[in-house]
């Protein structure tokens, strides 16, 4: 079963080109490690919200912006192995460099998948996501994701939609998954992304799936909607494609 080791970073706007070239240096040693895929995207439409957002989770400073990441494994237990071994590989960290962002401030965990449907091979656009979920809601939440990406994301345009859920979500010093979304005892954390052809194609469904809602009673969701995080994301490095 898939497993992915999720990410989300601030970095300043003037090292997007050194974070592409990291993002290179380091992907042959996750791959020699077992790992099946490595996606990098760049915020771009990425909002303040009134109580929990990217900006905030990530303490990000003026002239930074908010990486969404992802590195997909086979299972956890490759996972677990290769990061048990890159902690002690001096080649690598000589290979890598020179973090380009405020490493205190990044922020991870390893989640396992709960939903997926469609593909998010090809995308041009992502919509990434940080969610609190407590852990009696868990089915009704993959029953809400099925729902909404068969009944609205597929309809209009969205090529896959994609729920992990928290399996092993480390507290950090300065910034984590829990302080991101204020986690409440009982709640775990869902790292999830929806993948589509281009942001024109995203913000089109958004706009049509408000104006249907318009009128209609919120429907009752197993989580508070808003401790959600959620922004829209470029693609700027995928190992696919690589």
């Amino acid at each position: 079963m898939a497993y992915y080791s999720g990410f989300v970073a601030a970095v300043p706007e003037d090292n997007k080109q050194k974070y592409l070239e990291h993002a290179k240096r380091a992907w042959p040693h996750f791959e020699k490690r077992g790992a099946t895929r490595s996606v990098e995207t760049w915020g771009e439409d990425v909002q303040p919200g009134k109580q929990t957002d990217f900006l905030r989770a990530t303490q990000a400073e003026p002239g930074e912006n908010v990486v969404f990441s992802w590195i997909e494994w086979p299972d956890r237990e490759t996972a677990d192995r290769a990061w048990q071994e890159m902690m002690s590989d001096k080649d690598m960290e000589a290979d890598i460099g020179e973090l380009p962002f405020d490493g205190k401030r990044l922020f991870w965990g390893g989640f396992a998948p709960v939903f997926a449907a469609g593909t998010d091979r090809g995308a041009g656009y992502y919509q990434g996501f940080l969610v609190p979920v407590p852990r009696q809601s868990a089915d009704a939440y993959v029953a809400m994701a099925k729902e909404a990406h068969d009944g609205s994301f597929a309809p209009n345009g969205c090529l896959g939609t994609f729920e992990n859920w928290g399996a092993d979500v480390p507290r950090g010093k300065l910034t984590d998954m829990y302080r991101a979304v204020a986690a409440e005892d009982g709640e775990d954390v869902a790292f999830s992304w929806t993948s589509w052809p281009d942001r024109e194609t995203c913000d089109a469904a958004a706009e049509k799936m408000m104006q249907e809602m318009e009128g209609q009673p919120m429907p009752e969701m197993p989580f508070d909607g808003k401790r959600m995080i959620w922004g829209g994301f470029t693609p700027i490095f995928d190992s696919d494609r690589a």
